[in-house]
């Protein structure tokens, strides 16, 4: 059986939640957003967004698809701004 407590102390401590962190994964998502519709074949495919002048024209899949990215990036930026102690 694996010691827990040996478990816990090797995982390293996380940043919390906060103005700074929204700010780095708002951005991480604008980013992936503009390289999305930037790189894209055709964003407008699939159903329409509720507001697609908000989105410049693109559609659901391709919002989701880019939103995604942004969420990806911008946890691997938080972990590694917070590792090297910028937030």
């Amino acid at each position: 059986m694996i010691d827990l407590t040996i478990v816990a102390m090797t995982v390293p401590r996380t940043v919390e939640w906060g103005p700074q962190v929204a700010i780095v994964m708002i951005l991480c998502n604008i980013a992936a957003i503009a390289f999305g519709k930037a790189t894209m074949k055709n964003p407008a495919a699939g159903p329409e967004m509720p507001s697609p002048e908000f989105f410049g024209g693109m559609g659901l899949p391709a919002v989701l698809a880019t939103t995604s990215l942004g969420h990806i990036v911008g946890f691997g930026a938080i972990l590694g701004l917070a590792n090297i102690g910028v937030l």
